[in-house]
């Protein structure tokens, strides 16, 4: 049974940081690309960051570029989201992924999800 659990949500002020962690058993994690998609109150699902089963590409949208970060650790089978410069209109539930395709699809779109963290951003 494939299962993604997300931790390390929380409440920050505007301009802090985030380390986001998803551990994921039940499958052979170095063959799945990973991503992470967040859904605010009221708004639909918005695909945030993903990367590849090696590590070696990562697609962004462009609203965290230059301050969100994803990598991968095989060996634990977990992705990090590391995030800073954090704003209010990053305040949604993040959710990390999973999918067994070779190309970087919207997160959102992966068949295998968590049930996601809270991450709370005051001004």
């Amino acid at each position: 049974e494939v299962q993604l659990v997300e931790s390390g949500g929380g409440l920050v002020q505007a301009g802090g940081s985030l380390r986001l962690s998803c551990a994921a058993s039940g499958f052979t994690f170095d063959d799945y690309v990973i991503g992470w998609f967040r859904q605010a109150p009221g708004k639909e699902r918005e695909g945030v960051i993903s990367i590849s089963s090696s590590g070696g590409s990562t697609v962004y949208t462009d609203s965290v570029k230059g301050r969100f970060t994803i990598s991968r650790d095989n060996a634990k089978n977990t992705v990090y989201l590391q995030m800073n410069s954090l704003k209010p209109e990053d305040t949604a539930v993040y959710h990390c992924a999973a999918d067994s395709g070779i190309v970087l699809l919207p997160p959102e779109l992966y068949p295998y999800e968590g049930q996601g963290t809270q991450v709370t951003v005051s001004s």
